[in-house]
């Protein structure tokens, strides 16, 4: 049976865009009703942490199972078989790195952003801007990998195949996300995502059984049809279709796997979801319930690419509007016909805007707190100004995105977010690894890291194959690429922790360094004080002497100074 891809798009568009209206007006319901309990500064950026460890765990799923997880890489396995299965492997992987090193630690130490944890040892201004221009960075870039999964899939929906209709389907998208950011803020966006993580999980439940079903629950039938529909044959099933060709892919490879091992863990996005519930422990536990939600569904999801390549064929799916991105859809559509193809759509979109919701809410909240509230306004801001600035952020950051997603139409999203994945470790990992565990750590040592770690990923992502020189560029009429690798991260995480420690080493101590570190491992094992968690005062640039700082105890309070011998 062959997929008709006629004008009028896969299936009958009414049917989808029917089912479709349904989940969105759903997500919107639960939007507002959520938004109204929105009065403070806090319940616009974590909810009033009052999310529970297993409501923040489904919450996680649902933030980090986005277009790339479901559509992404259900198309890699589809499109590359074993190679596409990496994908999932390393991302995976990655949430051990957050549940051992970042989850407990961050949620102690911070109050609403990255920037939070790093100023509370540094000099407060020029760390909290370095961690708001991280985050706005790669939250943009996520943005921009989301949004064109979305503008994809609803033109498979619509049969929409030049990029001028694909450009207004984005505009919706961003629009619709502005709305949910807008409205609900933290607590609406947190309640969607639980919603469409749940309804994510029981889609990928239906589409498996029913493959697995198709072939009597014998996963080894299902890889035999595969790799009989496959041009590549057998070789579907074993390494080598994308990363090992050549020396080069290998390497390639060994620069994705790192980017996706620690990405995670480096994500604003991610980081702030720490921050919604009302303690450590149920911060550990968020990310516990995360790992066994997304592993599972990683497991579904390589079923169903298997089952895309064996029942729809691989031509079909590059063929199709949204190119590789389609491959769980147009299985829906092969295994259920239009009802189950506008289910699956419209969860897949449903996943796109809680997504995106996320990280715009997460990169409004940056700018707000850490550059108007404790930059601009030195901490004297009020919280309802802070938080009309955070959604004026959010716009901006809403139209970037829109008009990112329209230059990457087309681009496998999963790449996209592994692109994301390396400047987020490149620019994030080795300030929060070493200002949690180093005490050398200081200001000149983040200020090198960040911006170093940020550029030097931007500059060889920007002249990469994945930017211009090869058919698969978002520029494939372009080549002004020299640097060989499409991920950076083998060559700009390295570095950034690199340069990180030669700050540290050759860059002036901070005055009172060695007390304020005591206090935040105090307060990163313990906890104590971290429910009125604030950044230290900003030292003084010339003082030499700790005896200028006036300490807190753990609790938060401030003690009195001690006095000169």
């Amino acid at each position: 049976m062959s997929i008709p891809l006629a004008q009028n798009g896969v299936g009958s568009p009414a049917v989808n865009i029917t089912v479709f209206g349904a989940f969105v007006l759903l997500t919107l319901v639960v939007v507002f009703r959520a938004g109204r309990g929105n009065r403070t500064a806090s319940d616009y950026y974590t909810g009033g942490r009052g999310f529970t460890g297993t409501q923040n765990g489904v919450a996680l799923a649902g933030d980090y199972l986005s277009a790339a997880g479901f559509l992404g890489i259900a198309g890699a396995v589809a499109v590359f078989g074993y190679d596409g299965l990496l994908y999932a492997i390393g991302s995976f992987v990655g949430w051990l790195f957050a549940l051992l090193l970042v989850a407990e630690w961050l949620r102690n130490t911070g109050r609403y952003t990255m920037g939070d944890v790093l100023s509370f040892r540094m000099r407060q201004r020029p760390v909290r801007a370095a961690a708001a221009t991280s985050t706005l960075l790669v939250s943009v870039l996520y943005l921009i990998a989301q949004i064109a999964g979305a503008g994809g899939l609803v033109a498979l929906l619509l049969g929409i195949t030049d990029k001028g209709g694909q450009a207004m389907v984005i505009a919706v998208v961003g629009g619709l996300m502005i709305v949910y950011v807008l409205v609900g803020g933290m607590k609406g966006t947190t309640w969607v995502q639980i919603l469409k993580a749940i309804a994510l999980i029981v889609v990928g439940l239906v589409l498996t059984f029913w493959v697995m079903g198709r072939f009597g629950f014998n996963f080894s039938s299902l890889l035999g049809q595969a790799a009989a529909t496959s041009p590549h044959g057998d070789k579907l099933l074993g390494p080598g279709l994308q990363y090992g060709r050549t020396e080069l892919s290998k390497i390639d490879f060994i620069s994705l796997s790192l980017a996706a091992i620690l990405g995670p863990a480096s994500l604003p996005h991610i980081l702030m979801r720490f921050y919604t519930v009302p303690n450590a422990k149920q911060a550990r536990q968020s990310v516990v319930w995360a790992i066994w939600l997304i592993g599972g569904f990683f497991l579904m999801v390589v079923t169903i690419g298997t089952a895309a390549t064996a029942l729809v064929g691989t031509e079909a799916i590059t063929a199709s509007p949204g190119a590789s991105n389609s491959a769980a859809p147009l299985l829906a559509y092969r295994l259920g016909g239009e009802l189950l193809l506008g289910v699956v759509a419209a969860v897949a979109f449903a996943t796109i805007l809680a997504v995106v919701a996320g990280l715009t809410i997460t990169a409004s909240a940056s700018f707000a707190h850490d550059v108007y509230a404790n930059i601009l306004k030195r901490g004297d801001a009020a919280p309802a100004q802070e938080v009309r600035i955070a959604r004026r952020t959010a716009l901006v950051v809403g139209l970037l995105g829109i008009l990112g997603g329209i230059v990457a139409i087309g681009q496998n999203v999963a790449v996209l977010v592994a692109l994301a994945f390396a400047v987020g470790a490149s620019a994030n990992m080795p300030s929060l690894v070493y200002s949690l565990f180093w005490k050398r750590f200081n200001t000149t040592g983040a200020l090198w890291s960040m911006y170093g770690g940020m550029t030097v990923a931007i500059v060889l992502v920007i002249f990469s194959p994945a930017v211009s020189g090869a058919k698969t560029s978002m520029l494939p009429d372009a080549d002004f690429a020299f640097f060989p690798l499409v991920n950076p991260g083998i060559v700009s995480i390295p570095l950034s922790f690199l340069l990180g420690a030669l700050g540290s080493y050759y860059g002036r101590r901070d005055a009172g360094d060695a007390q304020r570190f005591a206090e935040m491992e105090v307060r990163a094992l313990t906890g104590a004080g971290a429910a009125g968690s604030q950044s230290q005062p900003e030292p003084a640039p010339r003082s030499p002497s700790p005896s200028h700082f006036v300490p807190r105890t753990p609790a938060g309070h401030r003690s009195r100074p001690q006095s000169k011998a």
